[in-house]
């Protein structure tokens, strides 16, 4: 094991047992519907800790590249269970909270009896990942041209793309078509081609926060926060209050205020903002140079990685991780406009938590076999190269 894994390691472990903690401390005082406290919440998580901790030791165990021939079956699993969000009695929608908390709405869940709910875009992560880092290493020598770097990809990725915008979950799909774009421009796609869709992605994205009331009051508030600090802009007001009363070293662990009703997603979205009014601005710097370092040592695993596969998945799973991390923090100062997306490794839920392990068991098999010579398996994309040269 390289230093570079030694240190991944460490900071996730560091990650996780501050998650487990501020979740106690951000819950504990909390009643939902008079069934739910904040312990139960720690207990749900711990769970799906072990969960992930398994599938990391699992992941990490077996060589990554016996992924690359699963990987167009991953992601059309992952496309059926973002459809079946949409099927009565299977899907699950939640309601929104005061101050543009919670999913209004949203189909992001699928519920199935005695079994906890799964969000299925977090799995459409991963599998998206896959699939371009098998897809670009196939077509290495073409990914310079129009076809084959930009068409056929952005062809196949518009449906699970689609389906999580519908759901709707405007942050998951920009974070995944920031990692999808990464990985496009580290495989060797031009910029020149890369910048037209982008711009009109933009534009479209523009244009449905307009025809969209509560996400367009959102930028609203985010722009003119003492405006609509008693309506959309609640949360985001209420954090920043956080952050102030915590000072350097904060009010101490479990005496933190704005826990008691008015951050009212802070075991979720905002639980950044208890850190920092518990523990103050020298933990809050201290998760973000933890997330810092994990960039570091995934960029460092992917440039040692002993194919295009695994430097592309490295890749792809390392800017994820950091993307979502970096977006979440932004919204909880309120640089970002309000988004719900948790906090890797922090934040309460448990196919986030899942995902986000076995990703690091991905990036932890790519560090243990990059010395190693290349594995023999078949390519998924034999098929359609044959079928084309045809």
């Amino acid at each position: 094991m390289n230093r570079a894994t030694r240190v991944l390691i460490f900071c996730v472990a560091v990650l996780l047992m501050l998650g487990m903690i501020t979740l106690y401390s951000s819950s504990m005082n909390m009643e939902l519907n008079r069934l739910t406290v904040g312990s139960d919440f720690l207990r749900s998580q711990m769970v799906w800790g072990v969960l992930g901790l398994v599938g990391c030791a699992m992941a990490a165990a077996v060589d990554y590249r016996r992924w690359k021939k699963l990987a167009p079956w991953i992601l059309g699993f992952s496309v059926i269970l973002l459809i079946l969000v949409y099927v009565p009695h299977i899907g699950w929608a939640a309601t929104a909270g005061r101050g543009g908390g919670g999913a209004s709405g949203a189909h992001r869940w699928i519920a199935i009896p005695y079994l906890p709910h799964f969000q299925p875009s977090e799995l459409a992560k991963l599998a998206v990942i896959i699939f371009l880092a098998a897809y670009a290493e196939h077509y290495q020598r073409q990914m310079g041209t129009l076809k084959y770097g930009l068409a056929i990809p952005i062809a196949i990725l518009v449906i699970p793309l689609a389906l999580i915008f519908r759901e709707p979950d405007r942050g998951c799909t920009i974070l995944l078509a920031l990692v999808a774009g990464t990985m496009l421009i580290v495989a060797g796609v031009r910029l020149l081609y890369l910048a037209p869709p982008a711009l009109l992605a933009a534009a479209g994205l523009a244009v449905s926060f307009m025809h969209d009331p509560m996400r367009l009051t959102r930028i609203q508030a985010w722009l003119h926060p003492e405006l609509y600090k008693d309506g959309a802009g609640y949360q985001a007001y209420q954090a920043m209050i956080a952050f102030g009363s915590g000072g350097w070293t904060g009010l101490g662990l479990g005496e933190g205020r704005q826990k008691l009703g008015f951050v009212l997603e802070r075991h979720t979205d905002f639980i950044f903002a208890i850190i920092g009014e518990e523990l103050g601005l020298v933990a809050t710097l201290a998760v973000v140079a933890l997330f810092a370092t994990l960039l570091f040592c995934g960029i460092f695993i992917a440039r040692r990685a002993a194919d295009t596969f695994g430097r592309l998945l490295a890749t792809g799973i390392t800017f994820m991780i950091s993307f979502q991390a970096f977006i979440n923090m932004g919204v909880a100062t309120n640089l970002l406009p309000n988004k719900g997306m948790p906090l890797p490794f922090i934040s309460y839920g448990g196919s986030n938590l899942l995902l986000m392990l076995v990703c690091v068991g991905l990036l932890c098999s790519i560090s243990r076999f990059s010395d190693e010579p290349a594995l023999a398996t078949s390519d998924p994309f034999d098929v359609p190269q044959k079928l084309s040269d045809e």
